[in-house]
């Protein structure tokens, strides 16, 4: 008589003259044990709660399986671990860990389906399926707000470091456009940082200038920093993609701060000649790189309204001239040249590795939808998903080896590891590997969070 079930056993060759085999009958395993955490640091800041209330839901109460705050915590710690894409959560709907921490335990989260329409918000009164909509300043404030929690008291200076990055494309999608420079079809989101804290991850058409719409964000963001801190001293950081005039003359008028690059010309070559010969003396009598700083006024002949001054480095480095340029409003008394551009101008350069922890880790280039509202929505969740991932390493990380990774390595070291599931009674286990490399710092920063 045939046996009523049979079980398919790998054969993996041999361990100390055993035969070494394998069975998919391990049970309720996981590979995203690390959930926990993120499901931890979310309770601490309330993010998708607070981010669930920019949401508005026409749904059917007595229908309703799963909940927009539910939605949004399935897709922000599905992209914290890996997960890019809608289709993903065809399978990651059954992941153990994932429903323990929903509140589903042994059961079933929601599928590519309804979490598509979350995302394609815009669409009510169009598509009888489409009930959920967003208010985008609603999200754009939250940003704002979780930075200004994350301080138990107001800092005395801030930062804000502007910037642009390409978002290429695939597609049609609405807005597309072709961009010289990334020689590709793309959009150029504007993104502003704070240190490691986002404050605005704005969706654009490559047709404009990066520094479009910088003024309304930044005057936005330095209204709601001001209401909670108003005796913060605030400083704009960003390019010569950013030196235009309405946003200097902006912070001008709003006392504001500001250190932006500014592209070099003959006149500004010229004007540092002087201290460019000093600098070259000075690498032949060394034979090392040198710089000498020149601080003075300038005013271009067409596109700035007033005089402003300009910070120059006349720098020798391989047996040639490299001078660049920065322009401030910060007066000499409080910052001189050689300190502004090398340790305020210079530090810009750290905001590149935010954004690749938001592309690159976090996938804030996939933007496939047909239009920029849902575009917007994508960039959102995966900016969201990068706050939540700083509030990991910012409370739980403090003082461990990983207290300055990217998400990137977070995730490998403490996300994505196994764990044995088991769901009796009175509680939910997850069984961690007893030889877990990261065990000490995961135990730390499960206590703390």
């Amino acid at each position: 008589m045939p046996t009523q079930c049979s079980q398919e056993e790998l054969d993996l060759g041999s361990s100390a003259k055993r035969k070494l085999v394998g069975a998919f009958d391990g049970g309720a395993i996981t590979s995203n044990g690390g959930v926990v955490l993120l499901a931890a640091a979310d309770r601490s800041i309330k993010l998708t709660d607070r981010l669930a209330r920019c949401f508005t839901d026409l749904r059917f109460t007595d229908a309703v399986t799963h909940s927009v705050a539910d939605l949004l915590r399935q897709r922000i710690f599905g992209i914290a671990l890996g997960y890019e894409d809608l289709i993903d959560h065809d399978a990651l709907r059954h992941d153990p860990a994932l429903t323990a921490v929903l509140d589903k335990p042994g059961g079933r989260l929601a599928g590519k389906s309804t979490l598509n329409r979350l995302e394609h918000a815009g669409k009510i009164g169009l598509d009888r399926h489409h009930k959920l909509d967003h208010d985008g300043g609603a999200i754009e404030r939250l940003f704002v707000d979780i930075f200004l929690d994350a301080h138990a008291e107001p800092p005395s200076r801030i930062v804000l470091d502007l910037d642009a990055t390409d978002d290429p494309l695939y597609g049609e999608q609405e807005g597309r456009h072709f961009h010289g420079y990334y020689d590709c079809y793309c959009y150029l989101p504007l993104y502003i940082f704070c240190g490691r804290h986002l404050l605005a991850a704005k969706l654009r058409t490559s047709s404009v200038d990066a520094a479009d719409g910088s003024v309304g964000e930044v005057a936005r963001i330095v209204a709601k920093i001001r209401a909670r801190w108003p005796s913060t001293t605030v400083v704009i950081r960003a390019d010569s993609g950013f030196c235009r005039d309405d946003l200097m003359t902006w912070c001008e008028a709003n006392d504001v701060q500001y250190v932006l690059g500014l592209a070099g010309n003959r006149r500004l070559v010229a004007r540092i000649a002087p201290e460019m010969r000093k600098a070259r003396r000075k690498a032949k009598r060394t034979s090392q790189p040198a710089r000498v700083f020149a601080d003075f006024d300038y005013r271009t002949r067409k596109s700035w309204s007033a005089k402003r001054r300009v910070i120059g480095k006349a720098e020798w480095t391989k047996d040639e001239a490299n001078p660049r340029f920065i322009v401030t409003n910060i007066h000499a008394a409080h910052g001189p040249a050689r300190f502004l551009y090398e340790d305020v101008y210079c530090q810009r350069g750290e905001m590149e590795n935010r954004l690749k922890e938001c592309q690159g880790d976090l996938f804030a280039d996939r933007t496939p939808a047909p239009t920029m509202r849902a575009n917007q929505l994508r960039l959102w969740l995966s900016s969201f998903a990068y706050v939540l991932m700083c509030a990991v390493r910012r409370i739980g990380l403090a003082g461990t080896k990983l207290e300055k990774a990217t998400c990137g390595t977070i995730r490998l070291a403490l996300l994505k590891i196994g764990a044995l599931v088991t769901i009796s009674v009175r509680r939910v286990k997850l069984a961690f590997a007893s030889a877990c490399p990261m065990r000490d710092v995961f135990l730390l920063a499960a206590r703390r969070l």
